[in-house]
């Protein structure tokens, strides 16, 4: 029996080491220069591999293993290759190794290079790669490695423009390993539109262009005749984040849309934590100069008016305008003063309890088919303390977002 059983801790060693973490086996680089293939430095990892690995985001049956995802920084053709030292075999291990090439080729479109010759010579052609549509908006940041001022632009595409549709495949790849729930967009429906942001670099005494990330926006119809723009998926890839470049291209889209009579406002679908954060900033950047939100006018509470100005000039929506109100009151606001951090602790308070109490509603009419009255008021008792408590901290941490948005845009 022992020996069964060190027998089969033996193997199950064995195969243990033949998993492979797909976050750390997949590499991935934008290569402007032949000598970006050999530097770790021009390298980075997914954050998620599940849509493509599973849960555990784990590859079985090889040691080393290492997938390559290369792409030229502008157009993005791609340089795919796997690599490892050593991997199980079905006549000796009596275990199948991850057919893990076929599950990248699922999601990566056809046409990719496998050896790098083949790479480096479509590199030399890049110079003739320039950005898809119309140029919306070019704007500089200061780098300090290179001790120079880098341009970048962003342009509107669509799938008119020659070579755009296939540039767009190789790009949403991206997504799967970025983006929690990424899927992929039917780009055969013309009600998606794309921003492309670009940044401008030398080689050899030419101007190219590199992809720094993008954003697809649909635009949904509402009766009779307006649409609504819903941002779908926003993506700055990984070695051009932290840099401002998001900011810049929701503006932009902002910007572009408030051009157009046809548009109510703009939503998005499913934001994550670090998409509010950031449209808190860029539309409390763009609100700041009406005039609804004057000092006085926000120490007068949230009004129709804001609302409606928000939405004609900027097209922006009611629920995203009242957190705009409440950053803005935050900074007219003395938070030392008694009454005006009390005035403004209860305005948002209310806003938030509005689903707390509705809640409370819907409780207190399930409990009076099911129990007798006193039971219902201390349960309510109960109920009043913990969402007093959980109120707080939504307080809290509200404010201290909303500080992080008014730090950030002192600085702009």
């Amino acid at each position: 029996k022992n020996l069964l059983f060190s027998g089969l801790t033996a193997v199950e060693k064995k195969l243990a080491e033949y998993k492979c973490n797909t976050n750390e086996a997949i590499q991935l680089k934008l290569v402007r220069f032949p000598e970006d293939l050999e530097d770790d430095n021009t390298t980075f990892n997914p954050e998620y591999s599940h849509q493509v690995f599973g849960d555990d985001e784990v590859a079985f049956g090889y040691k080393g293993l290492k997938i390559l995802l290369y792409y030229i920084a502008g157009n993005l053709s791609t340089l795919f290759r796997v690599e490892y030292t050593s991997k199980v075999n079905e006549k000796f291990d009596c275990v199948e190794a991850d057919d893990v090439e076929s599950k990248i080729r699922e999601i990566i479109p056809p046409g990719f290079c496998t050896n790098t010759d083949d790479f480096v010579s479509l590199l030399e052609k890049e110079v003739n790669f320039k950005p898809f549509g119309m140029l919306l908006h070019t704007y500089s940041i200061h780098n300090e490695e290179a001790a120079e001022d880098i341009t970048y632009q962003i342009y509107k595409a669509d799938m008119t423009c020659p070579g755009f549709r296939e540039y767009h495949e190789r790009l949403q790849t991206f997504l799967m390993w970025f983006i929690e729930t990424a899927s992929f967009i039917d780009v055969d429906d013309e009600r998606w539109n794309y921003f492309l942001v670009f940044e401008k670099y030398n080689k050899d005494g030419a101007t190219l262009f590199a992809t720094v990330g993008y954003m697809t926006v649909y635009n949904y119809y509402v009766y009779p005749d307006k649409t609504r723009p819903r941002v779908s998926q926003m993506l700055i890839l990984p070695p051009f984040q932290g840099e401002g470049h998001g900011a810049q291209l929701l503006e932009t889209v902002h910007r572009y849309y408030m051009s157009s009579p046809t548009v109510l406002d703009i939503t998005a679908e499913d934001p994550s934590e670090n998409y509010v954060k950031l449209r808190d900033f860029v539309l409390v950047k763009l609100c700041q100069d009406l005039l609804c939100f004057s000092p006085v006018k926000l120490m007068q509470g949230f009004s129709q008016e804001m609302v409606t100005e928000a939405q004609q000039k900027l097209k922006i929506n009611k629920q995203h305008t009242r957190r705009v109100y409440e950053i803005l009151r935050l900074r007219a606001t003395n938070m030392g003063d008694a009454e005006q951090s009390r005035s403004y602790r209860l305005d948002v308070k209310r806003r938030l309890i509005g689903p707390y109490k509705k809640k409370q509603r819907e409780l207190a009419k399930m409990r009076r088919c099911l129990r007798p009255e006193e039971m219902t008021n201390q349960l309510n008792q109960i109920d009043l303390n913990l969402q007093r408590e959980q109120l707080e901290e939504s307080f809290q941490q509200l404010v201290s977002d909303y500080r992080r948005v008014l730090e950030r845009l002192a600085q702009a």
